[in-house]
């Protein structure tokens, strides 16, 4: 029998600093380069061992319903449980909330950290905890990993005021056994060791390594995304079309389109008499006719005509006309400059 690996996935918060676009949707279902945040996400662990079973445990709150639909629709092949946190009460209330599912090894990743890692070596660890970092210029916004003179983690510390460690905790952490991260939580809990009402997952693990026998290690990543703010959506997805997900090849055989790579224009797009390009995101079902799109996303399903956009973010469904330099509308909109 397969050995089993738990994936845990908080992602019930309200993502204000995406709004208007998560009015309507939770942003995990905002597109990048041709796919969803989460789907992205979910490409992460292709690299885990084979012989690992993997099962998901979503922790949904606000429009937890839409991305239920969504996977059942597309993703009907993964293993994915669901668990509704229906009080922001922090990372480690929500990773509790789902403790009937943590059973053996677990990893745990926030919904919008994306990174670049190979987790093939997990067939072998012998770690009881693993933290990935990114060394960081200032590591005074971030959580830090502390480690001592054998290289082990000995505590986390959130914004830190110290510039002297570097090593941005970016959200992803394997635990050997899930069982005793729960046992922690439920101490944290206990305790009340909270701030601002909010449990925190770092201070969980702080008491985990309260246990001298606890062996937590780092493990260094070079490319950490984010896709939390409108500004770091459009960075993403500047990278990622950099980095494998341009389609301009195909895409320049459109009469009348001029691409201008990279780009990804869904094959279920209709465009006309249109420079795309550089950095530009054309989803599926939309129209796109006399418009220069650069530095964009443009969401599943919407019409734009005689615009010229950089450095823009358009929901779904949306309907834009007219002269236009920068734009960030959400879902179901219509606009005329």
């Amino acid at each position: 029998m397969a050995k089993k690996i738990t994936v845990v996935i908080p992602m019930a918060g309200y993502g204000k600093r995406l709004r208007p676009h998560t009015w309507s949707r939770p942003k995990q279902l905002l597109s990048l380069a041709g796919k969803r945040v989460i789907e992205h996400v979910l490409d992460t662990f292709d690299s885990l061992p084979e012989k690992l079973q993997v099962e998901y445990v979503f922790i949904v709150g606000y429009l937890g319903d839409k991305i239920k639909a969504f996977m059942a629709e597309e993703h009907p092949d993964l293993t994915v449980h669901f668990v509704v946190q229906e009080e922001m009460r922090g990372q480690s209330h929500a990773i509790y909330l789902a403790k009937e599912f943590i059973d053996g090894p677990m990893i745990m990743v926030f919904a919008d950290t994306l990174i670049e890692t190979d987790l093939a070596f997990l067939e072998k660890e012998t770690a009881d905890v693993v933290a990935w970092v990114k060394p960081v210029p200032d590591p005074r916004r971030f959580g830090v990993a502390e480690l001592g003179q054998d290289q082990r983690v000995v505590r986390l510390i959130e914004k830190p005021k110290a510039m002297d460690n570097n090593l941005a905790l970016v959200g992803f952490y394997y635990f050997q056994q899930g069982q005793d991260l729960i046992a922690a939580i439920e101490k944290q809990l206990d305790k009340k060791v909270q701030l601002k009402g909010e449990y925190f997952l770092a201070d969980a693990i702080n008491i985990l390594l309260e246990d001298d026998a606890c062996h937590m290690r780092t493990q260094k990543v070079s490319i950490w995304l984010d896709a939390g703010t409108f500004e770091a959506m459009l960075s993403t997805n500047r990278y990622l079309l950099d980095h494998g997900h341009d389609n301009s090849e195909k895409a320049s055989k459109r009469m009348g389109v001029s691409v201008i790579p990279p780009v990804f224009i869904h094959p279920e797009s209709e465009v006309e008499a249109s420079v795309i390009g550089p950095h530009a995101t054309v989803e599926a079902g939309c129209r796109i006719v006399g418009c220069r799109i650069a530095n964009s996303i443009i969401e599943h399903g919407s019409h734009l005509e005689e615009v010229v956009l950089e450095g823009s973010l358009v929901g779904q469904n949306t309907s834009l006309r007219g002269k236009s330099k920068s734009i960030n509308i959400g879902d179901n909109t219509d606009v005329v400059i």
